[in-house]
């Protein structure tokens, strides 16, 4: 019982810890004079995604590799159906033409690299498919094209990052990024943990786990960021947001995760690769039908409806 409680409470001291390590860290750059906008692209881009990180680092290293795909697959679908379908719910989201025509197609190359370098079995007739280290290396080295492209574009644009600086002394930063990261570890500990634990109990794959429950609250600071941006109108903020994160998790959370231990893909994780480019793909045609480059109300609920049916089958399935 005591592990069922820690793996609800580890979802909330995962995010607080994240939430502590990006305002630490901010108030120290912001000391240092350093920009705005590279601490925006740096502290709290890796901030935001620091929950799928620690909860795929302790399910990399654990062996629990079904947690750590089922995380990366699962929040990215989430984070395009679930998240943008109730952003737009509450103020439709309009996006720049920059999001529509490099960042949404960059996040269907990233899942479609994943889908080619897991498919062994297709490419090489191989018996066992999986993520290897030299896969790994290859997806960070996206990463760090991917960091370079944001830079430059945030130059030319000649934006300042939109953040909203607590000034904290440097003992005060410093706690907060040791509490931070205390509070990291602890909650992708016990996440992890209670999430084996719960696989075991229904007798369901871990992956399943990792797509559903684990993948929702992981993403739960995306989608807050999402949900308030769509609230406030801040609406570039809310699909950016959502774009840059799957991103993210793919080149740097299952780059990184595949260097700890490869990670196996089997027949079924397929599917679910398949159903983050059918998810991708679905945002990108969105921006053409109705309201150009607009995700109206009656689409968010499309695409709510489209996640609650992967869910059912997926459960159904698994």
């Amino acid at each position: 019982m005591l592990t069922y409680i820690l793996f609800v409470f580890g979802f909330v001291v995962l995010i607080k810890g994240a939430d502590l390590l990006v305002d630490g860290s901010v108030s120290i750059a912001f000391k240092l004079k350093i920009s705005t906008i590279v601490t925006g692209l740096t502290i709290v881009a890796f901030g935001t995604s620091s929950p799928e990180f620690i909860v795929n680092i302790f399910a990399s290293a654990e062996g629990n590799t079904g947690i750590a795909i089922g995380n990366i697959l699962g929040s990215n679908i989430a984070n395009i159906l679930l998240i943008l379908g109730v952003s737009s719910i509450i103020y439709p989201l309009v996006t720049k033409k920059n999001t529509v025509w490099k960042e949404i197609p960059l996040s269907l190359l990233a899942v479609v690299i994943i889908g080619v370098l897991v498919n062994d079995a297709f490419f090489d007739g191989s018996t066992f498919s999986a993520l290897t280290r030299i896969d790994g290396i290859v997806l960070l080295t996206f990463f760090i094209i991917f960091l370079y492209y944001t830079y430059s574009i945030s130059k030319v644009r000649r934006e300042t990052a939109d953040l909203h600086i607590k000034e904290l002394s440097y003992l005060k930063s410093s706690i907060y990024i040791i509490a931070g990261l205390i509070g990291l570890v602890l909650g992708g500990k016990w996440i992890v943990d209670g999430a084996v634990k719960i696989a075991e109990l229904f007798n369901v794959s871990q992956k399943l786990i990792g797509l559903t429950i684990v993948a929702v609250g992981t993403s739960l600071p995306e989608l807050a960021t999402s949900v308030v941006a769509a609230y406030k109108k801040h609406i570039d903020i809310a699909i950016g947001n959502v774009v840059g994160s799957n991103i993210f998790n793919i080149f740097w959370v299952m780059g990184f995760s595949s260097l700890i231990r490869p990670l196996p893909f089997s027949r079924d994780c397929i599917i679910d690769i398949l159903m983050v480019i059918f998810s991708t793909i679905i945002l990108f045609v969105i921006m053409f039908v109705g309201k150009k480059r607009t995700i109206e109300k009656w689409q968010g609920i499309l695409m709510v409806l489209i996640y609650i049916g992967y869910i059912v089958f997926s459960i159904y399935n698994k």
